[in-house]
């Protein structure tokens, strides 16, 4: 089963010409999930040729504009494309009001069913097929929270010698060891699965923070992600400044993921409009001199999820 992350939108503050806002969207097989929607997430959306009809939910880190401006015009196209599923929107306190504003004031049509929930205490806010999406609060200027998206466990690999060594015929018996029932053979025997089957496998893990001072518990959240973008937004020489805006720099991120377990690779974002592309590059020294396997987003960028064995 494919997982993808796709940078939609790296900046913060301000969109520039080669940087949108603060946009990721995650696709696992054929759905869609938008973890934020800064201003110019369609343009990414259609470079990109992504199909934003499948998107299931927009979860929502905050409500500063930077990363809330381009839910309006999603709303809207997606009315344009004949689509049946409802969406779900979910999101800190007031949310809902800022959907409900737009909605009304520029009097959208919207022709399928939008769903919004706002979070009122941290856990599992979305529960899929083999997966659910948990959020954390973080420390901002207003009420603000980081996902994990984490896939459940997987059966144990199958080992086809030992069905053959235990005479187990090729076909629905197989199948029924791998989901991990009890069979009888033929013959009558009882075979139960951990005779055939390995141990049971790790899924993937994604998660997202932005816009936050650098909680040391945010480590405990993220532990394990296969992918962890997270915001980045100065140099270490401006700490004083990201954390009077309640922000963190490339070196506390490495520091997150330096600190939390099992982290496979560091994904930085969200960056101040103050550093041309090429000044992005000091971000990055910054941080993998502290957590290697870093590296700075751009915009339209994937990030392939591979699982952690076969």
């Amino acid at each position: 089963m494919n997982l993808e992350a796709f940078i939609l939108g790296c900046g913060g503050m301000m969109p520039l010409p080669n940087r949108h806002l603060t946009s990721v969207l995650l696709r696992r097989e054929g759905e869609l999930f938008l973890f934020d929607c800064g201003e110019g997430t369609q343009v990414s959306l259609r470079r990109l040729n992504l199909r934003w009809k499948k998107i299931s939910v927009i979860f929502i880190s905050h409500t500063h504009a930077d990363h809330v401006t381009g839910i309006p015009g999603l709303l809207m196209l997606s009315s344009q494309v004949d689509r049946d599923d409802p969406l779900y929107i979910i999101g800190p306190p007031r949310i809902a009001e800022y959907i409900e504003t737009n909605r009304r004031v520029l009097d959208m049509y919207i022709n399928y069913e939008i769903i919004v929930k706002e979070i009122t205490s941290p856990g599992i806010v979305y529960k899929g097929d083999g997966f659910h999406v948990r959020c954390f609060p973080l420390s901002h200027t207003k009420p603000c929270y980081g996902y994990a998206l984490e896939e459940d466990m997987r059966p144990g690999e199958f080992f086809p010698q030992k069905a053959q060594e235990l005479d187990i015929p090729m076909g629905k018996l197989w199948g029924k060891l791998q989901k991990g029932e009890v069979i009888q053979t033929p013959d009558g025997r009882e075979v139960r699965p951990e005779q055939v089957v390995g141990s049971a496998r790790q899924g993937r893990k994604f998660s997202f923070v932005t816009d936050s001072l650098a909680l040391p518990e945010i480590s405990t959240h993220v532990i394990g992600s296969d992918l962890f973008v997270c915001e980045g937004m100065f140099t270490h020489d401006l700490a004083e400044d990201a954390h009077e805006k309640k922000h963190m720099t490339a070196v506390e991120a490495a520091q997150i993921a330096a600190s939390s377990q099992g982290i496979k690779k560091l994904a930085l974002i969200h960056y101040s409009p103050r550093y041309t592309d090429y000044e992005l590059k000091q971000l990055l020294v910054e941080a993998q001199a502290i957590f290697p396997d870093t590296v700075l987003t751009k915009d339209r960028y994937v990030f392939p999820i591979e699982y952690g064995d076969i």
